[in-house]
């Protein structure tokens, strides 16, 4: 199952718990086992732009499209067996401990979900 895991971090930043391993253990683990087949960093809140067309006029929007506790820090696209894999993958990435991390399924067209 492909996952889309997205890494946020807290407005008001949490400090790490400690263990665990850092990013680039992190990156170079789940690469050498060919769950994580891309990621990135992206830049802040403030270079986000907004896009909505309504009655048909393109509105666009600088900033943070939605208020949240949380910011987009970056992302991942996951191959696991499961939710139970991409979980512990997820856990074991160091934003876990400090911000959130959330996964998606990626739509399974032959199934229509």
């Amino acid at each position: 199952m492909r996952f889309l895991m997205f890494v946020c971090n807290d407005t008001a930043p949490v400090p790490p718990s400690s263990g665990g391993m850092d990013i680039e253990e992190w990156v170079a683990k789940t690469d050498g086992d060919g769950v994580r087949l891309m990621g990135d960093r992206v830049q802040g809140d403030a270079a986000s732009t907004a896009v909505r067309v309504r009655d048909e006029e393109v509105l666009v929007t600088d900033g943070p499209f939605i208020e949240t506790k949380e910011v987009l820090a970056g992302f991942d696209v996951l191959e696991c067996r499961d939710l139970a894999h991409a979980i512990e993958v997820a856990a074991a990435h160091p934003m876990a401990r400090g911000g959130v991390i959330e996964l998606r399924p990626f739509w399974d067209w032959d199934a229509g979900s």
